[in-house]
């Protein structure tokens, strides 16, 4: 499988490489916080998506996933830590950014959002958590970090096999509109029960329906749902 290297924030070059196709999956953004200025992440992750739906409204494709994340929520890279209002969390918890990546990808969203309207364009906005391959979930659990550093993310991932199985369904979804869809694995990073998690951790965090066990905090409702989507692999099954 080939690929070119563009300039992400060129409408023309983006325009060039999608040319052909009737449907695109973005991903590509910087990643996290701390690895270039904040203005440079919040430039290249909101200034990327905007030249890839401008570029697919150009093209006539009526089909994009785009890359979000748990990050739009607000929690995981807040100066201070708070948590959720309520889990599990879904997508219509308020976005509550503190900081420029998170804030992009809450932009991100709104700009599929406003490519909806303007275009008629399906938009699917891929609410990830921390994406990683098996061998590198059993190292994270091998050597886990304190359950209120992972607190912020509410101890979620996704393995990287499901994460793919998800971008296809949402560009071989039809009729969505624009929508956010959270995604994560089913269950979390941790051997302890959900719901002493949050009680332990995020107290303030109303659990406003039972969390069975150590499943995610995170709704998959939506996913299942809109998608058909459902998680496949677990660190737990080895």
């Amino acid at each position: 499988l080939g690929g070119v290297e563009i300039d992400l924030l060129d409408v023309g070059q983006v325009a060039w490489a999608m040319a052909g196709h009737d449907a695109v999956i973005h991903l590509g953004a910087i990643p996290s916080p701390g690895r270039q200025a904040d203005q440079v992440i919040f430039r290249n992750n909101t200034g990327s998506t905007f030249a890839v739906l401008q570029a697919a409204s150009l093209l006539g494709i009526g089909t994009v996933a785009n890359a979000s994340s748990l990050s739009a929520l607000g929690t995981a890279w807040a100066p201070v830590a708070f948590a959720p209002r309520y889990a599990p969390v879904d997508e219509d918890h308020p976005l509550l950014n503190h900081d420029p990546y998170g804030l992009s990808k809450e932009v991100d969203e709104r700009t599929g959002e406003m490519f909806h309207r303007r275009a008629g364009m399906q938009v699917v906005a891929m609410r990830f958590p921390w994406v990683a391959t098996p061998g590198e979930i059993a190292e994270r659990t091998r050597s886990p970090m304190e359950p209120s550093e992972e607190a912020r993310t509410l101890w979620s991932y996704i393995d990287i096999r499901d994460a793919a199985t998800f971008c296809r369904l949402a560009i071989g979804t039809r009729g969505l509109g624009f929508v956010p869809v959270q995604v994560t694995a089913v269950d979390t990073l941790s051997d302890t029960p959900t719901e002493d998690l949050l009680r332990a951790h995020a107290p303030e965090t109303e659990i406003r329906s039972p969390i069975p066990g150590t499943a995610t905090a995170f709704s998959l409702d939506r996913a299942r749902e809109v998608l058909g989507f459902e998680p496949r692999h677990s660190w737990r099954d080895g």
